[in-house]
């Protein structure tokens, strides 16, 4: 438990320092935006390039590996639209409650793999979302234009958002030079080395300034199913998955923590843009991020088990 707690511990309170940050207007609203700028084109990308060109990933299962979380995703996306039959919540309010329930947050991700199973950890998990993020903004893009009808998302919308998002770019880059083995001039790695060491810690923070604690005030019982769809049902759905292709090891552990991290703060531009619930998708994305300290735990605790 104490190794839990050392990886888990600093990520959240990096979070809550930003938390703090914004609470005082430290520097400025305008310095975050333009962080979270720099962080998401700049220090995030060059990260998953270095880590992904570096890493050997020689004797992995990485198509099982891939092909489950992708057909956890799916399966939580049928379990979300067979409940919907339900509880019949409102198209731009549904939208959300999608989002919330398949989406998650890159930069929680990566600092929790990177602080418990170093390097490879970060290369196998960059392996995963190259595939999971273009899977996963096709089904946002898709449930806008079928749950919202005031606004109307494009396939070119949607391929545009995948060739031009740069951690996507940055994955294939990475990923190609590692397939390739050309490897990296020594200043390049060493520059990319120091980026990269920056973009966590920036990632963390802007998170934290975030979040609108406000927007839970009023629980709604969507906010409710998509916390409980995602932190909950995600993490044994993966589990299942994972065990049925027999997966085992660092591999079973990834998947379920990737499996168990709260949705992304980008879900609520995303709402905005397209006609969501966007006040729904704030109050999602703070309670999710504030609730996974206590269920990425839980995880945490139980692969010790598997």
């Amino acid at each position: 438990m104490e190794h839990i707690f050392s990886a888990l511990i600093p990520i959240f309170l990096l979070i809550l320092i930003g938390y703090f940050f914004k609470r005082i207007k430290f520097p400025s609203n305008e310095f975050w935006a333009n962080a979270d700028k720099l962080t998401y084109f700049v220090l995030m990308p060059s990260l998953l390039v270095y880590k992904l060109s570096t890493a050997s990933l020689d004797g992995l299962e990485a198509f099982d590996f891939v092909l489950t979380g992708i057909l956890g995703i799916t399966t939580l996306l049928f379990i979300t639209i067979i409940l919907n039959f339900k509880f019949k919540t409102a198209g731009p309010a549904f939208s959300s409650v999608i989002q919330g329930a398949v989406r998650f947050n890159t930069y929680v991700l990566l600092a929790l793999i990177s602080a418990i199973y170093g390097d490879k950890g970060i290369a196998l998990t960059a392996l995963l979302i190259t595939f999971a993020i273009p899977f996963i903004n096709f089904i946002c893009i898709t449930s806008f234009a079928v749950y919202v009808s005031d606004k109307k998302a494009t396939l070119f919308g949607l391929l545009k958002s995948i060739i031009t998002n740069p951690l996507i770019v940055a994955c294939f880059i990475g990923g190609g030079i590692n397939y390739l083995d050309i490897g990296l001039p020594i200043i390049g790695e060493n520059v990319l080395k120091i980026l990269s060491a920056s973009a966590l810690p920036m990632g963390l923070l802007s998170i934290g300034f975030s979040l609108d604690l406000s927007s839970i005030k009023e629980a709604k019982l969507e906010l409710v199913l998509a916390s409980f769809l995602k932190l909950l049902i995600m993490p044994i759905v993966m589990f299942v998955i994972a065990r049925l292709f027999g997966l085992e090891g660092i591999l079973l552990s990834l998947l379920l923590i990737f499996g168990s991290m709260p949705t992304a703060p980008s879900s609520f531009i995303l709402a905005r843009q397209l006609g969501g619930d966007s006040r729904l998708m704030a109050s999602i994305i703070t309670l999710q991020t504030l609730v996974s300290l206590l269920t990425v735990s839980i995880v945490l605790w139980a692969l010790q088990f598997l």
